[in-house]
């Protein structure tokens, strides 16, 4: 299949690439991870006024309209700087679904904010000690018009700094996904950081006031929709993460030299190299056959699962050997290649691993 790029589409990554490029250099992104809130709101402000953050969010909320695959590239090229925003959680998880399955009030309340780059928000998908998303934890109750929220989320990203958050939760009917405004008593919030220096929060819900995003009864297709997109948009970051680590090796191996010759002329290192290099590309074109199926309406959940596994198993397979390619500075957790070692690491295990990404997709081509 024909994945060249469109004018349009060539337009956004490039655009992408220079914002995140000229704004996350190194330097920078050392300075956010040492300070409390771990995003760069100058970075985010500067992705609003350029568009950025609304490219697949429809025109009535002033977006742009597009689809997966230009978000996708937005996230590679974040993935490329590991740039510290929370576009995955706050665009992906967070805006995408309140513009596809949100009431007019919901989006009316949220989504203009997020276009201007002024409103986070977030999406607790993660589960305690369960790989099934679609059983969540945390159950919901009506009492009339009225729902109410009570358990617990792990690790949901980037929480602190969101004013809404997307919970998935148990109803008697199956499941629902729910609107939760972070002001609401009864949230309570453990903060922890991950294993890329990002902040998450355990969430308690004790009685939380909610309301359903969209229509309750549609809630498991909602959630398939939901995840998908978050699946897919971690590939779309592992594939940037991924391909600067290794131009960050080859350059590595080109200019360091041992017994007097440059260690890229070696055949051990040229063969694991080469084998970052495939792990990636194939990391793309699974994502990119995920992310143009959704984009056409087709059924892509096989198809972003598969995506995943390669993110998960080929992405922690790059970012391994780009690692050991660099010696002893790779063991230097100050050193930039080890920065893409943790967020390689961290996207393989989020929202599943790869051996449970696999077994996922096996039930799914079950018909299970």
């Amino acid at each position: 299949m024909d994945f060249s790029l469109s004018e349009e589409q060539i337009a956004v990554r490039d655009l992408a690439e220079q914002i995140f490029q000229g704004s996350a250099p190194v330097e920078r992104v050392k300075e956010i991870e040492a300070g409390d809130g771990r995003i760069d709101r100058d970075l985010w402000r500067a992705l609003g006024e350029a568009n950025l953050l609304s490219i697949a969010l429809p025109e009535d909320v002033g977006g742009s309209a597009l689809g997966m695959v230009e978000t996708c590239l937005v996230l590679e090229q974040q993935g490329r700087t590991v740039a510290p925003v929370p576009y995955w959680a706050s665009i992906v998880c967070g805006a995408l679904p309140l513009a596809e399955h949100g009431t007019a009030e919901q989006r009316d309340r949220w989504l203009p904010g997020v276009v201007r780059g002024e409103t986070f928000l977030s999406a607790a998908l993660a589960e305690a000690g369960v790989n099934d998303v679609l059983h969540p934890q945390v159950r919901a109750t009506r009492d009339r018009d009225a729902w109410r929220l009570d358990g617990e989320k792990p690790s949901v990203p980037s929480v602190h700094a969101a004013e809404a958050i997307l919970v998935p939760a148990a109803t008697d009917d199956g499941v629902a996904v729910f609107v939760v405004d972070r002001s609401v008593p009864g949230i309570t919030c453990e903060l922890a950081e991950t294993t890329d220096r990002s902040l998450v929060g355990h969430l308690s819900f004790d009685g939380v006031a909610a309301e359903p995003l969209g229509d309750p009864a549609a809630g498991e297709r909602v959630l398939v929709w939901i995840l998908d997109r978050a699946r897919l948009g971690l590939c779309a970051i592992q594939v940037g993460v991924c391909a600067a680590a290794t131009v960050q090796a080859a350059e590595y191996t080109s200019h360091r030299e041992q017994f007097g010759k440059p260690l890229s002329t070696f055949q051990g290192v040229q063969l694991r190299a080469a084998d970052a290099y495939i792990d990636t590309e194939a990391i793309r074109v699974t994502t990119m056959q995920a992310a143009w199926k959704l984009d056409t309406g087709l059924d892509a959940t096989s198809d972003v699962l598969v995506a995943k596994w390669w993110a998960a198993e080929a992405g922690q397979h790059a970012v391994h050997n780009t690692q050991h390619l660099h010696g002893g500075m790779g063991a230097d957790i100050d050193y930039p290649i080890h920065r893409y070692f943790l967020w390689g690491k961290q996207i393989e295990d989020t929202l599943g691993g790869a051996n449970a990404t696999l077994a996922h997709l096996g039930k799914v081509l079950a018909g299970a």
